[in-house]
């Protein structure tokens, strides 16, 4: 498999503070994970900006010229809510994680890579159309599966998201558009305390399929999760382009949350997802990282995510 690395400096740059759960060591730690030999295949890239067409397509002008307004000039920090703080280079990095998606949508699309990694910060799962979240300002992923249609005529376009926290904003983006799936397995009662169990709901044209697990819960209710619900719904939709939201925070060393599972059930996922990407898509798929905050278990789960992608695992 020809598979791309697509990142940039300036995701490691945006600091919403010491002592946030989400910081540049994250990042860090993945990339340092990636230098080894073992990845010496990977195609690497510098993502560029996304541009304000490619964010309208997600998020209202509104909530674009808010986040951009407001990143402090000269040091510091500005709190949009609780938990989404920007610095200095905030809005730079914004921009280059979602237009990271975009790049390797674009790569993949047109055959220079079989599928992409995109090992970028802050993530985008829990940003809304005309909302930040959850350390969420834009919706990288959302935003890279509506260019996929706009840019090159996909029609259906499925998102699994296996962090442990609901994808609140993937989900309310890509509903409001046909031809859309949408799977989240994630801890029921976690923030941001959304997404009931939903077996096949099809709303606005987008269908819903969402699996909420009990806090405590392991490797069997997680396969059982997408062996009997998600993964027959996805075959049955046959996607033609596949992205992943790839949140590593349901690992039970992970301290945000109470799952437990370990890194073979996320290997076990990333092959399973490989699979229907080679019988639906040509080999299309698309990983975003979202959520891992354990240093370790991040490191060890992305770099195992990474070698199955390249088919070395």
């Amino acid at each position: 498999m020809k598979t791309l690395l697509i990142t940039h400096s300036a995701c490691l740059q945006h600091d919403p503070g010491p002592a946030h759960p989400e910081n540049a060591q994250r990042l860090r730690t993945i990339l340092q994970a990636l230098e080894g030999e073992a990845f010496s295949y990977l195609i690497r890239e510098q993502a560029p900006r996304a541009t304000r067409e490619q964010l309208l397509r997600a998020h209202s002008a509104r909530h674009i010229d808010h986040i951009l307004a407001v990143v402090p000039a000269n040091g510091g920090h500005y709190a949009l809510d609780d938990d989404t703080i920007l610095s200095s280079w905030s809005g730079e990095a914004a921009l280059r994680a979602a237009g990271a998606v975009i790049a390797a949508v674009d790569e993949v699309a047109q055959g220079h890579g079989h599928n992409a990694f995109c090992a970028v910060r802050p993530p985008g799962h829990h940003a809304e159309p005309d909302a930040t979240s959850g350390f969420c300002l834009f919706s990288n992923v959302a935003i890279g599966a509506l260019h996929a249609r706009a840019a090159h005529g996909f029609q259906r376009i499925a998102v699994i998201d296996f962090d442990v926290h609901h994808g609140n904003g993937t989900e309310e983006v890509l509903r409001h558009h046909g031809g859309f799936f949408y799977a989240s397995t994630h801890q029921k009662g976690l923030y941001p305390d959304r997404g009931e169990d939903e077996d096949g709901a099809v709303q606005d044209g987008a269908m819903l399929v969402t699996v909420s697990l009990p806090p405590e819960s392991g490797s069997d209710s997680f396969r059982a999760a997408y062996d009997q619900i998600i993964l027959p719904r996805l075959r049955e939709f046959s996607p033609d382009f596949l992205f992943i939201s790839a949140g590593f925070d349901g690992h039970e060393a992970d301290p945000m949350a109470d799952l437990r599972l370990g890194r073979a059930d996320f290997d076990w996922l990333t092959r399973q997802l490989t699979e229907v990407a080679r019988d639906f898509c040509a080999n299309r798929l698309v990983s975003v990282l979202e959520g891992g905050y354990d240093l370790a278990a991040l490191r060890s789960c992305t770099a195992s995510h990474l070698r199955i992608l390249m088919g070395s695992e």
